[in-house]
């Protein structure tokens, strides 16, 4: 990777690594604050790095070594926070870059965590299931020393799910001694996990559509959607603005999309958990590539599949008049000066998407006070969360006139700098 800090030059790249993508945006929510610059640079290194190597005995009996890291970026306003991903991209400046987007995530939604990430360098899909409770269980006691309830609480990402993290609860829990149900959040609910956890991502980008189109003057029921990725955020946030009265055009998976301009019953198209890669398979007037997709003559945009697919090469042909991000990144800086320029509002992952983060808060204060919430006070909390951000992040907009992304870091910002100036520097 070049050494090459892209955050000093004047031309954003069309593509860049979450860390450069996170060191911009942290460049330029500085210029709107006054914030002693040495808490700015602190801010733009992380805190620890762990890397560690995870060996794997594979079913034929073979060993296998992969590498797994953990990026600790900030923890001055709680315990790090943040998931653990397996993919073979994996990388140290990906697993940093990620951790800093958590702390501000932590920090527009007021939760008192930090930011972290991490994960292991391996294709999934290559693993029997036996194989990837071995590395899981592997993972979290070569990560032991680094984590806790009270220190670092890892969480689900691309590539694990809720029995992976119930693998990484028992494995770290059998090594203390104890049940420590708060090690990790997004477990299934009958070892400690929280209900709506697993939902809660594409719930909040909903709610946070729904308050755009309602602050923009629409009619959501007068509104198209499209969302890209049908998976764990996509499908929930295409449900729910269903319910509310929006009408979806189009959603899709890692194979194509599919699009009806009069709208699509999406409780009856099949989520990518419920069969995997079947999104293609429904019958509907027409089918487009994801790139077609994001093009598409549209009220909202929902990227919510992967990051960087909203480029310079693809921005000046976007038609939609708002886009909601719902997965990591999905924007490049250079779109994103684009849509500046042609006044397409941008409401970014750091608030769409932080509900999975803010139910995992929940989610540890259940554990840590061992009594479980119901799904409707879940569902209350979440909603009262995110509007409560919404709020602060809008009138951020109003009184600055900055865009959305910018307003979203300035709240960020302002909080995580206000912790470090009363906390200090010592020694």
């Amino acid at each position: 990777m070049a050494s090459v800090d892209s955050t000093e030059t004047d031309d954003a790249p069309t593509e860049e690594t979450a860390l450069e993508t996170a060191r911009r945006q942290l460049k330029r929510a500085a210029g709107h604050l006054d914030v002693d610059p040495g808490v700015i640079e602190r801010l733009r290194h992380p805190n620890q790095v762990h890397r560690v190597s995870v060996p794997l005995e594979r079913d034929d009996g073979t060993t296998a070594v992969y590498t797994g890291y953990r990026a600790q970026h900030d923890s001055v306003r709680g315990p790090y926070k943040g998931g653990l991903r397996y993919h073979p991209d994996v990388t140290e400046d990906e697993c940093i870059g990620l951790s800093m987007w958590m702390t501000w995530k932590c920090a527009v939604m007021d939760i008192p965590f930090g930011g972290g990430k991490g994960g292991i360098v391996v294709d999934p899909k290559d693993l029997s299931e036996e194989e990837r409770e071995r590395l899981t269980r592997r993972f979290a006691e070569e990560l032991r020393p680094f984590i806790g309830p009270t220190k670092d609480i890892p969480a689900p990402d691309m590539g694990t799910d809720a029995q992976a993290m119930a693998w990484f609860m028992d494995a770290y829990s059998m090594q203390e001694g104890e049940t420590q149900a708060g090690v990790v959040t997004g477990k299934p609910p009958v070892v400690g996990g929280s209900e709506g956890r697993d939902t809660a991502p594409g719930r909040s980008v909903a709610i946070i559509a729904r308050e755009a189109i309602d602050y923009l003057g629409w009619d959501i029921e007068d509104t198209t959607v499209a969302v890209q990725g049908f998976g764990s955020v996509g499908a929930p946030a295409a449900r729910l603005l269903d319910d509310y009265g929006a009408t979806i055009v189009a959603v899709s998976d890692v194979n194509g999309a599919i699009y009806d301009p009069e709208g699509l019953d999406t409780h009856d198209v099949p989520t990518h958990e419920e069969e995997p890669e079947a999104v293609m398979t429904y019958d509907v007037p027409e089918k487009l590539s994801n790139e077609e997709l994001l093009e598409l003559d549209v009220d909202v945009l929902i990227p919510a599949a992967i990051g960087n697919v909203l480029t310079a090469e693809n921005a000046e042909d976007v038609q939609a008049k708002l886009i909601v991000e719902g997965a990591n990144g999905p924007t490049t800086s250079a779109a994103d000066a684009i849509f500046e320029e042609r006044d397409i509002p941008v409401v970014p992952d750091i608030l769409a998407n932080a509900g999975g983060v803010t139910v995992s808060y929940f989610e540890w204060l259940q554990d840590l006070n061992h009594r479980a919430w119901s799904l409707e006070r879940v569902h209350d909390e979440l909603e009262t969360e995110m509007l409560r951000a919404w709020e602060a992040v809008r009138d951020e907009v109003d009184d600055r006139d900055v865009t959305w992304r910018d307003a979203a870091y300035i709240v960020a910002l302002q909080r995580v700098a206000a912790a470090h100036e009363h906390r200090g520097l010592w020694p």
